[in-house]
């Protein structure tokens, strides 16, 4: 049976899906916390570091863990211009919540670090992870940035990375890159069904086939 253990590393997560004797690590988080990262990875046999997208804060710990653990990193061709720079995907916010919380984002961009580190897996939409001892398969989710993708985990459990946030309450992401792809790729979320839903920002949370719309002529989506 596919597990998926959750490490949460401020207000950042990282989760670990393991199957008997194999495991991937999802994220890696930021640096403050990368020896509780690593420490929890030691207590599987971890053999992928898969990023949902280029962020500082989803991809601080990815060179590090990456040496520490001698494993490759996967993530989607489409966010690798974000590697040397975060800013390469400009990002929009409209609620005010959302301009606070990019605000905070663009400073991380400007002041935080990011190792270099060369993805030697490149990832896609419908990609299966079997190879990796993990029944999982790659789901894209663009919209937050171009190359963000998701692991659906058969059959009840979806990890969204930042393509829905649960930071005060669950919604599509704050942050995009691409408004129109962010709404698309929550209505495909939304079309998977009832899923426990793993969120890159907040806890876990189960969902019931929930709409992410408002019935509205503006369209724009209500929190789940």
């Amino acid at each position: 049976m596919v597990e998926v253990h959750r490490i949460a590393g401020g207000n950042v997560n990282c989760y670990i899906v393991s199957d008997h004797d194999k495991a991937i690590l999802v994220d890696t988080g930021r640096k403050k916390y990368r020896k509780k990262v690593l420490e929890k990875c030691r207590e599987f046999h971890v053999c992928l570091i898969m990023l949902t997208h280029g962020h500082m804060d989803h991809c601080q710990n990815a060179a590090y863990l990456a040496d520490a653990l001698q494993i490759p990193i996967a993530m989607n061709g489409k966010d690798r211009n974000l590697i040397p720079d975060n800013k390469k995907q400009p990002l929009s916010a409209k609620s005010l919540l959302g301009k606070v919380v990019l605000a905070v984002s663009l400073r991380s961009f400007e002041k935080d670090c990011l190792e270099s580190f060369e993805p030697t897996v490149c990832l896609k939409d419908g990609d299966s992870l079997i190879q990796y001892g993990i029944d999982a398969k790659v789901v894209g989710l663009p919209g937050h940035t171009n190359g963000s993708i998701g692991l659906e985990i058969a059959p009840d459990k979806l990890i969204v990375g930042d393509a829905l946030m649960n930071m005060f309450y669950p919604t599509v992401s704050m942050l995009y890159t691409d408004e129109q792809q962010m709404l698309s790729s929550a209505k495909h979320i939304d079309q998977l069904g009832e899923k426990i839903i793993y969120f890159g920002h907040g806890k876990p949370k189960q969902t019931h086939k929930i709409s992410f719309y408002r019935q509205s002529s503006t369209n724009f989506p209500a929190s789940l």
